[in-house]
């Protein structure tokens, strides 16, 4: 049977969750495998797990509980190996780097940052920066809403100034909450949103990073700025050398 990999901790944590249920229905026990110093929550992994929200809440459950008491480096949902001997020897094999992420992230948490502009308001800021605009807009009004042609070009122009627009804001509002992070891991552009940024921060500093995210929103009023958070720091648990192609649990590292 194939194993279900929830997180990579230390073999010493305090707190490890064995005995639990996590993923599957019936829930899977979770159970520790141990390599060296360094350990992996994992559980039997059901047939045909799809994403749903039983199954995500049980993930992250299983997570919650593990880093209640220490550093845990936490897999995307669906992380899946062929057996138990593939994680262990993921986990050997990548022993070092583990060890440092474990280093690294102890007493972390992070925080992602979604954002867009609210229409009404970038759309007065992209007018009151281009005369052009202006001047074209204006024209049209006169003209009792102008040619198509002069329609199709006032919208391209408006589009065009709001993508520049986004990409300066997305700067904006990174410049604004780095210096209140440890770290930062841009997220993929085709989220449909301008900014989808995750920040590494120290637990204890989570008000001065929150308190960040407010000024930001005060400095830029025309955009939509949503937290989540805290979570584990999936965003930061980076790949370590290549797994042999046969196993699957680095691969989930390598999308965490």
């Amino acid at each position: 049977m194939s194993t279900y990999v929830y997180g990579i901790t230390a073999s010493t944590h305090p707190s490890l969750p064995e005995g639990m249920g996590g993923v599957g229905d019936p829930p899977r026990p979770v159970r520790i495998l141990r390599e060296g110093e360094l350990a992996a929550v994992v559980s039997d992994a059901p047939e045909g797990l799809r994403p749903k929200r039983k199954d995500l809440l049980a993930h992250q459950n299983v997570l919650s509980e593990t880093g209640a008491a220490g550093c845990v480096l936490p897999m995307r949902f669906g992380s899946v190996a062929p057996d138990d001997e593939a994680v262990t020897g993921v986990l050997a094999e990548r022993a070092e780097h583990y060890r440092e992420r474990l280093r690294t992230l102890d007493g972390r948490v992070e925080y992602n940052i979604k954002a867009n502009h609210v229409e009404e308001a970038v759309l007065h800021h992209v007018m009151a920066e281009s005369p052009e605009i202006r001047a074209l807009a204006e024209a049209n009004r006169k003209a009792g809403g102008g040619s198509y042609e002069d329609k199709i070009r006032l919208g391209e122009m408006v589009a065009q100034a709001v993508k520049a627009r986004e990409a300066e804001d997305a700067a904006a509002l990174q410049r604004v909450l780095e210096p209140a992070a440890e770290a930062v891991s841009t997220g993929p552009d085709s989220t449909g949103w301008l900014a989808n940024v995750s920040f590494l921060v120290d637990r204890g500093s989570a008000e001065t990073f929150l308190a960040a995210v407010e000024q930001a929103r005060k400095e830029l009023p025309h955009l939509e700025v949503r937290v989540n958070g805290p979570l584990p720091p999936y965003s930061f648990v980076e790949p370590g050398p290549a797994e042999p192609a046969a196993t699957a649990a680095g691969g989930a590292d390598a999308g965490a």
